[in-house]
């Protein structure tokens, strides 16, 4: 299986002189986790994504798209290995590869993502889809309390390069916070625009977090969690026992890895 079988070839992009704020508008509107950049030749030149964007908190920003963005981590071809790539990607704790013509033209044609990779496997039926998910789940859970200021847990989440946290009251899950949350709150972290732009009073995790919280428990499948990743498109999934208290948390990777 190549990468050019699974991949999303139309994936958004954008070119480098246009605003941030449309990269960021394009973000949360399609519900996008990084979008590439091109140049006038539709080459790939880089990628921007959503903690990017998350410094820009005006709607009339001035800052272009090529001074937020930064090199891939990662970039696959059409002719790659689809397990190859996916391999790469996890090594590199990355989600999302822009993917290229070849090593030698480097023409934008897509986006290689986790999530194809899961829909491919479930399409396949494969064996690992029916293990518990016990087998599989992060137990060392970092989450966040509803009355944490945002300035806070975004500082989290960039120190321990998290996309989202459980909320947690009592031990129990009582919501989910993103980045995607923030970026459409409008509750970002200024570093480049003047101090004026920056919250009175940071605004407490409750304000934004989302609920209900979509949860699993220990004895469902593998397979629950990869459709609901896919269905939702959502990064990653509480799982709680029969008394709603978190035991732990299943992502895009524990899922890709138990597949490979």
């Amino acid at each position: 299986m190549r990468v050019k079988d699974i991949m999303d070839r139309s994936y958004p992009s954008l070119y480098a002189d246009e605003l941030a704020t449309k990269a960021r508008a394009i973000l949360r509107d399609m519900g996008l986790r990084i979008l590439p950049i091109i140049d006038e030749d539709k080459r790939l030149v880089g990628i921007v994504t959503r903690s990017d964007l998350m410094a820009i908190t005006s709607s009339v920003s001035p800052i272009r798209v090529q001074g937020v963005m930064s090199r891939p981590k990662f970039v696959a071809t059409l002719e790659m290995y689809a397990d190859k790539a996916v391999r790469e990607m996890l090594r590199l704790d990355e989600w999302y590869s822009p993917v290229i013509q070849s090593e030698q033209d480097k023409a934008y044609m897509g986006v290689l993502g986790l999530e194809n990779y899961i829909a491919a496997a479930i399409n396949r039926g494969i064996e690992a889809l029916f293990k518990p998910i016990s087998s599989i789940m992060s137990t060392e859970v970092i989450t966040c309390s509803p009355d944490d200021e945002i300035d806070n847990v975004w500082r989290l989440m960039m120190k321990k390069a998290f996309a989202g946290l459980p909320v947690v009251r009592k031990n129990r899950v009582i919501g989910m916070i993103t980045q995607k949350d923030l970026l459409d709150s409008g509750a970002a972290f200024p570093v480049f625009e003047a101090k004026k732009g920056r919250f009175k009073a940071p605004p407490k995790v409750s304000s934004v977090m989302r609920v209900p919280v979509i949860t699993l428990k220990p004895n469902n499948l593998v397979r629950d969690a990869a459709k609901l990743i896919i269905e939702k498109n959502i990064g990653r999934i509480p799982i709680v026992n029969d008394k709603g208290v978190l035991v732990g948390i299943v992502d895009r990777e524990d899922v890709v890895k138990a597949l490979l």
